[in-house]
């Protein structure tokens, strides 16, 4: 088999894809820029990819190809229709980063909360050391304890977030974006009421059409103004000009970001003018990037095409 890794840097240089070399003739390209994608694919019969749009303009002339593979969950880049037409499969891999996400999205919650980097500064410019008090509070913070955490996509990830909130005394409400959800374990309610009633709203959904722009100016104004927005999900799900309207207006208190619109996020972005590390952080999409995760990623991805060469279906999403 023709393997072609298309992005072998997204699993980071210090993590080996060594087992992979075992599949058949493998090529391997640090990155690939979208015009790349064609010309290093036509004669590929795997590909193994992540962020690289697979769609007609890109696989057309790739007439070998039998499998794709993704080094993620998320499968926006691909075209399922159109592979399904040319009997192309598409694997995913599940759950390798559950982990990671649900301690990202906490960390980025606790470091807005409780105005981690003011408290940090102040320690560090020496004004601690020169105040006469053993402690010093001006901004104040709150508990989680008795709050509610909203959570938008209950998978396996939102039920991961659901269970350490509830650990901390959150009572846990989420809404279905997509209307499907089977969750009995939290109580469902309809988007407005999520919005008007969480302290804390978490994303974890996979972007759409449904959840494009979910979290507009429309929305964030139904929220607390003192809710704090945590985003580990897909970018586009929030719109940043509408967020950067919402904290400039103090609309909600804060936010924590691991995406945004654009990836690697654009100097024009208006979030890029927000300084306030208390009222906002921003993190380059590393919630899942946890060196177990990504070691698990290609562990998991030679599996799929392990069983893909034995004639089985595994993490297939295009069946």
């Amino acid at each position: 088999m023709k393997v072609v890794i298309l992005e072998r840097n997204t699993v980071g240089r210090d993590v080996s894809v060594d087992c992979l070399n075992g599949l058949g003739e493998v090529t391997i390209y640090p990155n690939t820029l979208p015009g790349e994608v064609a010309a290093r694919i036509e004669d590929a019969e795997i590909i193994i990819a992540n962020k690289s749009p697979l769609n007609k303009g890109t696989l057309k002339d790739a007439k070998s190809v039998k499998l794709i593979c993704e080094f993620a969950t998320g499968y926006d880049n691909v075209d399922l229709d159109y592979c399904k037409e040319r009997g192309i499969k598409v694997a995913n891999v599940v759950n390798y980063s559950t982990a990671a996400v649900a301690q990202h999205t906490f960390a980025l919650c606790f470091y807005v909360l409780e105005k981690l980097h003011h408290y940090d500064e102040y320690v560090k410019s020496g004004e601690y050391a020169r105040q006469s008090g053993f402690s010093n509070f001006d901004l104040p913070f709150t508990e989680l304890e008795g709050k509610t955490w909203g959570i938008i996509g209950m998978g396996n990830i939102g039920k991961k977030v659901a269970k350490i909130a509830e650990a901390f005394g959150c009572k846990v409400i989420f809404y279905s974006s997509s209307g499907n959800s089977s969750c009995k374990d939290y109580e469902r309610v309809d988007f407005d009421d999520l919005l008007r009633e969480s302290d804390f709203l978490s994303l974890h959904c996979p972007l759409s059409d449904k959840t494009r722009n979910l979290i507009d100016l429309e929305a964030l104004k139904k929220m607390k103004k003192t809710a704090i927005l945590i985003n580990v999900a897909r970018g586009p799900v929030v719109s940043d000009a509408d967020l950067h309207t919402a904290l400039t207006q103090d609309m909600i208190a804060g936010a924590g970001l691991d995406v945004t619109g654009t990836e690697p996020m654009r100097e024009e972005n208006p979030l890029s003018g927000i300084m306030d590390s208390n009222k906002l952080i921003i993190t380059p999409h590393l919630a899942w990037a946890s060196t177990e995760a990504r070691n698990r990623v290609v562990e998991e991805t030679y599996k799929n095409i392990e069983a893909f060469l034995n004639g089985k279906d595994r993490n297939i999403v295009n069946l």
